[in-house]
């Protein structure tokens, strides 16, 4: 190893400074780089970059069929769902077709027989409906959830606690969990 020399100097002041000298560390060495190192280096890379290039491009048409593909078959399966739901309510639509034609040829009498056709055909399409996913809110008898129900007056009703649903003006229904719309009703104040 090296030996380390010290030197002190003083000045007027009578501060001193001290300074280590050391002797002089060999540079390291350098490799030459020939031009044809360099140059195939160069072009390798050149080669590598060209590479990732087509292979992002490759990535980047992929996903776009892809985004497509799947675009075009959320749309198909959509148009199936909704053909089979209007497939079920054809023999709804038949039936008020009938309902219609007996009301026209109706005498006094049939008014009866008509009347129920009608509620036969309510039934039905709250069939369809049900097993499509929808379900009517209940309201009667309960509070009021903003939530479910859209308050559209409020009534005094001595018997009843407040915040009571009074009456239903039209029903409200959930698909699937959500609401579709929201059960029109009357809200006790006293």
């Amino acid at each position: 190893m090296a030996e380390e020399k010290k030197l002190e100097f003083g000045n007027e002041d009578g501060d001193s400074a001290e300074i280590n000298l050391q002797p002089k560390q060999p540079a390291p060495e350098v490799e030459e780089v020939s031009e044809i190192d360099t140059a195939a280096e160069l072009e390798q890379l050149k080669a590598d970059l060209s590479a990732k290039d087509d292979r992002i491009a490759r990535l980047q048409a992929d996903f776009d069929n892809f985004r497509k593909r799947t675009a075009r078959e959320k749309s198909e399966l959509a148009a199936v769902i909704e053909q089979a739901f209007l497939k079920d309510l054809l023999p709804l639509l038949d039936n008020l077709s009938r309902a219609t034609q007996a009301a026209e040829n109706a005498d006094n009498n049939d008014v009866e027989i008509l009347r129920k056709g009608i509620e036969m055909i309510r039934q039905e399409t709250a069939a369809v409906m049900g097993k499509h996913g929808l379900e009517p809110i209940e309201t009667l008898g309960k509070p009021f959830d903003p939530n479910y129900h859209q308050a559209v007056g409020a009534v005094k009703d001595d018997t009843k606690e407040d915040g009571m649903i009074f009456a239903e003006l039209q029903r409200g229904y959930i698909a699937r969990g959500r609401v579709i719309r929201p059960s029109m009703v009357q809200v006790v104040r006293n």
